[in-house]
């Protein structure tokens, strides 16, 4: 994406912008392998900050790389972040990351079952202080470590999701307007 060649394309088409779809660790959903299908999207997280060496081997400074080589030609760069469910599944899902730190914590649950209003077998529980604040660690990973200037949310609605639905004033939404304005 930072190659001179592409750089200079995406000016001569008037691009101000760009959205990286989701750049971080990623595995295939486990009912895709028996119909020998992928997923090349990028959207099923294994975890929210570590980059997907499949897509920048470069770690952290191939991204920043990227990100000043656009920015030096006028383009923003906009990071498309999940934070809404994990790789992890449902019950039946492999233990990767979350749910082996502090299962309880990192998802939302009914009584002992996993909540899924994701579609996904799980739904991260935004609204838990530990899971908030990596979701605001996660952002301010991307912004001092890559300089990336925005960020699109997946499935968004979940992260104001608490015990008794959608808060649109839910904690999280106003630590990030906070740490919006203190920029």
């Amino acid at each position: 994406l930072a190659h001179p060649a592409i750089v200079t394309h995406l000016k001569k088409i008037g691009v101000s912008a760009v959205e990286l779809m989701p750049i971080t660790a990623w595995m295939d959903e486990r009912h895709l392998q028996p119909l020998k299908l992928t997923n090349a999207w990028g959207y099923n997280p294994v975890t929210f900050m570590a980059l997907d060496p499949r897509l920048c081997p470069g770690g952290v400074a191939e991204l920043r790389d990227t990100v000043t080589a656009l920015h030096n030609a006028g383009i923003g760069v906009i990071l498309d972040l999940v934070f809404n469910h994990t790789a992890e599944s449902d019950m039946g899902g492999p233990t990767l990351s979350l749910r082996g730190l502090d299962d309880k914590a990192y998802y939302r649950r009914k009584g002992r079952k996993l909540v899924n209003d994701t579609g996904t077998g799980n739904t991260v529980a935004c609204d838990h202080p530990v899971v908030a604040r990596m979701v605001l660690d996660t952002l301010r990973h991307f912004v001092r470590h890559a300089g990336v200037d925005g960020f699109r949310f997946d499935l968004a609605p979940i992260l104001g999701r608490d015990k008794n639905g959608f808060n649109r004033d839910a904690p999280l939404f106003k630590a990030m307007r906070e740490h919006a304005a203190t920029r």
